[in-house]
């Protein structure tokens, strides 16, 4: 298989996979749980989901790893086994994906600040981004992605980490849900002008609120036009509860109509964040390759 960056450039559009967490939920994750010890309790429910968005037509798939920084495992059970958990994670992924779809290691946000707003120093987020790429990419993924970040140093943090750690592809994604801003109150502009010069293989978006914010910020990243891929992946809409479960309305159809107005628009890489069923990623990739 030709690698990310190969793909890339030969002008492929690549599609990505859903949601990792609401899916487990219909598995049977509990509230409050984790997914990430999913990967060390139930490897098969994690196994089965990877495969799941494969055959619905996922060229990459990413890792239950999102919360998988020693600092966001610091109340887990696993936090002494960090590396092996990612590690693991890696694994399974690969199992899915057997040479059919690429695999991104997922690293999300710690949950903490970081200084001058918070706690954490710039060294101590980058030590545990640098763990947890070291360890997946030992365990055979084939690129790095940060994604739903929100701060420009808990980000820039992360990337000295991953970059000390790994020489793999690194893709940067932000969440845009306060009206087309950060929860810092970041524009999409303002973080990819900061990101791009750092080297990273592709910026984007995901999460966030409804598609049509998420539009508005392909729109604008587009018109930057900064010569690196852009990498979107919206939620299904906005949750309701339906008792102890989240709901997304939004249909498969309603992804894949929304999803090829954004390749149009320049995307190169998309899928679904929270709510995404192997469904909706089967219509997003139908959507995808009209284009190819």
């Amino acid at each position: 298989m030709k690698t990310f960056l190969e793909r890339l450039a030969a002008g492929e559009t690549l599609v990505s996979d859903g949601a990792i967490g609401t899916n487990l939920q219909t598995l049977g994750l509990g509230l409050g749980v984790p997914p990430e010890e999913w990967v060390m309790d139930e490897p098969e429910k994690i196994l089965a989901l990877h495969r799941a968005f494969v055959d619905a037509g996922s060229d990459i798939i990413l890792t239950c790893t999102f919360g998988g920084t020693r600092i966001r495992l610091r109340e887990s059970k696993y936090l002494e086994r960090t590396v092996e958990l990612n590690q693991r994670a890696a694994q399974i992924a690969c199992q899915a994906a057997q040479g059919r779809a690429l695999v991104a290691g997922s690293m999300g946000p710690t949950g903490l600040l970081v200084e001058p707003l918070g706690e954490l120093t710039h060294n101590q987020v980058a030590d545990a981004y640098a763990e947890q790429a070291a360890a997946l990419e030992q365990g055979g993924v084939d690129l790095l992605l940060l994604e739903t970040f929100f701060a420009l140093e808990e980000a820039n943090a992360a990337i000295d980490g991953a970059k000390r750690a790994s020489k793999l592809p690194l893709v940067v994604s932000f969440s845009y849900d306060q009206a087309g801003k950060t929860m810092m109150g970041l524009t999409p502009s303002q973080v990819a002008r900061a990101m791009v010069p750092l080297g990273v293989a592709a910026i984007g978006a995901n999460c966030g609120k409804s598609l049509e914010e998420m539009e508005k910020i392909v729109a604008e990243l587009a018109a930057l036009n900064l010569g690196v891929p852009l990498w979107i992946k919206p939620n299904a809409g906005l949750p309701r509860m339906d008792g102890d479960r989240s709901v997304y309305d939004l249909t498969p159809a309603m992804m894949g109509e929304a999803i090829a107005r954004f390749v149009q628009m320049g995307a190169r890489i998309v899928g679904g964040c929270c709510g995404n069923s192997p469904a909706h990623v089967a219509a997003i990739a139908r959507a995808a390759r009209q284009r190819d």
